[in-house]
């Protein structure tokens, strides 16, 4: 087993861990940040509700009193104090209504009192103008601000899972390269035994042929202690059973060479193995990091629809309800109709 490799796989696969550790921190503290936005924007919104309500108060407190209402003199309190005799100025006071000198619009102030009131109904009319552009204008910034943030969030969305996308392929490259390294390194290894197997095959066969051994010259196993006696390396004189004891040997030595092959075939096909658990198992994690950012993804856009639905329901309810109530003038002709 190539132990250095197996390390260094070790090692990547921590660094490859620790990665995605500090990735999937750094997409929690992006969701935390997504989330105070939100929670900054809503509070933003209500901050302006009241605001508003509390500027239309003000405004009915203020330029809207009970006294100047053209109906104020019907249920006016200090009436009796602040009554006066009738036409004091053109008919006697004590002239009644039964006396007949005086009629509806015969009055000496009632063109002051016609332009008085044209007037301030125009004034009114366009304080009103005034309120509702104000209003859309207010609506409209709050819009503006809402998209803006929205697409802030989209686009720092599409940023991360761009880093995302781009730091797997990165380790996808790095470890195709490590695995193309170590293929060469092993094909390079296996032709050099193989180069040096061979030379020492050719070298080995060169000197049995020059040698007299395969010669089989009689006189070179002859010993110089005597005829009974003989040089084994040299000596071609061997026995039925020596031969076959030495037949017997190679046979082991194949055996053995071919039990070699087979460990060495089954360390390849571990090899492969571990190499095909590891590429399924970053599948998998990258089909579930595809999962969870899909899942986000649908989590940020139902939150998106929820406040468009709000928004919408909102404009809907101040179009058809808050700013739809508008005075006619039938409402204007029920006054000063009668005599007092």
């Amino acid at each position: 087993v190539d132990k250095d490799a197996l390390d260094m796989q070790v090692k990547d696969r921590k660094i490859q861990e620790a990665a995605e550790k500090a990735r999937n921190e750094e997409l929690a503290n992006e969701m935390k940040q997504n989330d105070n936005i939100m929670c900054m924007l809503e509070e933003r919104q209500k901050n302006d509700i009241r605001n508003i309500n509390k500027a239309i108060n003000e405004f009915q407190k203020n330029f809207q009193k009970p006294e100047t209402r053209r109906e104020f003199d019907l249920s006016d309190p200090q009436a009796l104090k602040k009554d006066k005799p009738a036409r004091l100025s053109d008919n006697d006071p004590r002239c009644t209504v039964s006396s007949l000198q005086k009629f509806m619009g015969e009055d000496l102030n009632h063109d002051q009192r016609i332009k008085f009131q044209k007037e301030q109904l125009r004034e009114w009319s366009l304080q009103q103008q005034r309120d509702w552009k104000n209003a859309l204008a207010d609506q409209k910034f709050a819009d503006d601000l809402y998209d803006k943030n929205r697409i802030e969030l989209d686009q720092k969305t599409m940023e991360q899972q761009k880093k995302e996308e781009e730091n797997r392929r990165a380790v996808c490259a790095a470890t195709k390269d490590f695995n193309r390294t170590q293929a060469a390194e092993l094909a390079e290894r296996k032709k050099l035994e193989k180069y040096q197997k061979m030379k020492d095959d050719m070298d080995e066969i060169s000197s049995l042929l020059q040698g007299d051994l395969l010669s089989e010259n009689p006189e070179q196993a002859v010993s110089s202690f005597g005829r009974h006696r003989v040089i084994t390396d040299r000596w071609k004189g061997m026995n039925q059973d020596q031969l076959m004891a030495i037949h017997y040997f190679q046979q082991q030595q194949v055996l053995e060479k071919l039990r070699l092959k087979e460990e060495e075939r089954r360390r390849d096909a571990e090899w492969d193995r571990q190499s095909i658990q590891a590429a399924r198992a970053q599948l998998v994690l990258e089909r579930h990091q595809q999962r969870r950012n899909r899942e986000c993804r649908r989590a940020l856009d139902n939150i998106n629809a929820e406040l468009s639905q709000e928004q919408k329901s909102k404009n809907i309810y101040l179009k058809e309800e808050a700013y739809s109530n508008f005075p006619t003038g039938q409402y204007y002709a029920q006054f000063n109709t009668t005599s007092r």
